[in-house]
């Protein structure tokens, strides 16, 4: 039998992200590399919702597995909360398994 450790070898790790714009609006996304991603967001090249709206600041980030498909379910739960309860989130007032 193979452990979920060895089975994920060689794999990127996938992580889900929260933005804040320059009107206090929070932004949700998944990456395989935060800084890349955060940069592509700041110089235009990311996301359309995010154009314009700079400065961006990099609010939370967490890794949450090793495939797109399992990123963007909990991409998909974050994006359901509440603006409240993303921002227990950043704070760590609220955490992920609460949403399992």
């Amino acid at each position: 039998m193979v452990s979920s450790q060895q089975a994920n070898q060689g794999k990127s790790p996938w992580f889900v992200y929260l933005i804040r714009t320059k009107n206090n609006t929070l932004y949700c996304g998944v990456t395989t590399d935060i800084s890349r991603r955060f940069a592509q967001h700041c110089s235009g090249k990311g996301a359309k919702a995010l154009k314009g709206k700079a400065p961006l600041l990099l609010e939370w980030s967490v890794q949450v597995g090793y495939s797109r498909s399992e990123a963007q379910k909990w991409e998909y739960k974050i994006k359901q909360l509440s603006k409240s309860r993303k921002e227990a989130l950043i704070l760590g007032e609220w955490q992920l398994n609460n949403l399992e």
